[in-house]
């Protein structure tokens, strides 16, 4: 096997790419944990709303949503996990009261438009895969909460 030898130069240049797509990662590893977090309690305010809702058919769309979204949240997190590192410091995010279906066909519209800015930090496919199947959980469940009443 050839040894590779660098000049001081050259490794100086390979730090310094290093670095920056290290910063570069920082970045978007912000974006990325803010979606994820946001997944995350969207079990919890989901499960919420479906507690509080008095239509059966809605409390059946929403049971749908909370009870297939940690999966899917858990798969996405750990392969952004494996690829990188572990996150920290997950943000919190204050919960909501029932108040309409209207309310809660916007709240899944606005954490779908959250989706479509923050997916733009990741750039694997495999990643993206797994976020486009979130979002299809969530249209999903957008479509029985507007149709199936």
């Amino acid at each position: 096997m050839e040894k590779l030898t660098l000049t001081k130069e050259q490794l100086f240049k390979v730090i310094h790419l290093n670095e920056q797509e290290n910063k570069s990662e920082t970045k978007s590893n912000s974006g990325f944990k803010n979606m994820v977090s946001t997944l995350l309690h969207s079990q919890t305010q989901v499960h919420i709303f479906h507690l509080q809702t008095k239509s059966y058919s809605e409390h059946k769309a929403l049971q749908g949503y909370y009870e297939g979204i940690d999966k899917l949240v858990d798969g996405i997190i750990e392969s952004y996990q494996g690829k990188y590192d572990i996150i920290k410091n997950y943000d919190s995010v204050k919960t909501e009261e029932y108040k309409s279906s209207e309310q809660v066909i916007n709240y899944f519209k606005s954490l779908d438009a959250m989706i479509d800015n923050a997916r733009k930090s990741v750039k694997e496919s495999f990643l993206q895969n797994q976020i486009d199947t979130v979002q299809e959980l969530i249209f999903s469940t957008v479509y029985k909460l507007r149709f199936l009443k």
